[in-house]
C-alpha cells in the first residue's frame, strides 16, 4: 500500500488525479486542502482530506508524514518557485521517494517565457534532490474554457490567440498519465508532453461548445493590450498578466500545435477530443 500525497487536491488538476487514485486497493491518498473539516466530499475510497498551505511549514511537515510519493501541483503566484523548492527540501527531509511535478509544455526551451522558466528552476531543483521524479508537461486546459475562458453572455470568448492552433487537453488525461507515473515503475526520470489528439482554433472549440450549448458561439480575437487590459480589470497582478500574455503570444505563433501520442502510450486509450469533452461538460455552457 503506496500514502500519496496530493497537493492541489480541489483544483483542476488535482481534483482528478485524486478522483483517478481513489478506490485502488494499492494506494492511499492524502488530498492536501486548505481545510480538511470543509473537505468532506472528497473522503472515501481510500482518500483522506489533510490540512494543507504552502506557506506554513508545520502543516506541510504533518501532510508529508509516512508518504512516499507526491503529486506536486504549486499555485500559480508570485512566490511559486519559493513554495515549490521549500515543499521540495520538506518531501526530501520526510523521506519521500517519488514526486510527479505538473510543470508546462515547453519550459525546458530557453530563454523561453516567464512561466516556462518559473517551472523549469524547479524541475531543476528537484532534480538536485536526489528524490525520483517525473514531469508531466501539459499544453492548455480544456477545462479553461469553463473556468478561464467560457463564453460570455454575449456567446463570445475572447483571447488573442489569433487564428493559430492548440492541441488542448482533457484534465482526465493529464491525471490518468499521473496515476500511472504514481502507481507503476518505469517513469522515474521522465518527461512527458502532454497534449490532446487534434490541434483546434478557438474558432472550432467555439463550434464545439456551441454544439452542445444549444446557443450560437462564437471566438472573438482581441488585442493583447486589450487582454492584458481585461485582466488587470478582473484583478489580475500585473506580473500575472503579463505572464500570460507572453504564453498566449507562444499560441497565436503555433507552438502549442502538436500532437503526440505520449497519452495513449501511457494510458493506454486515446487521448480526449474536444468533441468528447464538450458533450461530457455541456451543462458547463448552457
Amino acid at each position: 500500500m503506496t500514502t500519496v500525497l496530493v497537493t492541489g487536491a480541489t483544483g483542476t488538476i488535482g481534483s482528478q488525479v485524486v478522483a483517478a487514485l481513489k478506490g485502488r486497493e494499492d494506494v492511499k491518498v492524502r488530498a492536501a486542502v486548505r481545510s480538511a473539516a470543509k473537505a468532506d466530499a472528497l473522503r472515501g475510497g481510500g482518500v483522506v482530506p489533510v490540512d494543507f498551505e504552502f506557506t506554513r511549514p508545520e502543516l506541510i511537515k504533518k501532510a508529508l508524514t509516512g508518504v512516499e510519493k507526491v503529486f506536486l501541483v504549486v499555485p500559480f503566484t508570485a512566490e511559486q518557485v519559493e513554495h515549490a523548492t521549500k515543499f521540495i527540501d520538506l518531501a526530501k527531509e520526510a523521506g519521500v521517494r517519488h514526486v510527479v511535478k505538473l510543470s508546462a509544455l515547453g519550459c525546458e526551451y530557453v530563454p523561453g517565457i516567464d512561466l516556462g522558466r518559473w517551472h523549469r528552476i524547479v524541475e531543476r531543483y528537484l532534480e538536485g534532490s536526489g528524490m525520483a521524479h517525473t514531469f508531466l508537461r501539459p499544453t492548455n486546459f480544456m477545462e479553461n474554457f469553463i473556468h478561464f475562458n467560457p463564453p460570455g453572455k454575449d456567446g463570445n470568448i475572447y483571447l488573442p490567440f489569433g487564428q493559430a492552433g492548440c492541441s488542448f487537453i482533457a484534465g482526465a488525461d493529464i491525471a490518468a498519465v499521473a496515476a500511472a507515473a504514481l502507481t507503476t515503475p518505469g517513469h522515474e526520470g521522465q518527461a512527458y508532453d502532454l497534449v490532446g489528439p487534434e490541434a483546434l482554433t478557438v474558432a472550432q472549440v467555439a463550434e464545439h461548445i456551441a454544439s452542445v450549448a444549444g446557443r450560437p458561439v462564437k471566438y472573438v480575437d482581441v488585442p493583447e493590450e486589450a487582454a492584458r487590459q481585461g485582466m488587470l480589470g478582473a484583478g489580475m497582478p500585473g506580473w500575472s498578466a503579463d505572464a500570460m500574455l507572453q504564453l498566449y503570444g507562444l499560441i497565436k505563433a503555433g507552438h502549442a500545435a502538436r500532437v503526440t501520442d505520449t497519452v495513449r502510450k501511457i494510458t493506454g486509450r486515446a487521448p480526449t477530443t474536444f468533441a468528447e469533452f464538450a458533450r461530457k461538460h455541456a451543462a458547463s455552457w448552457k
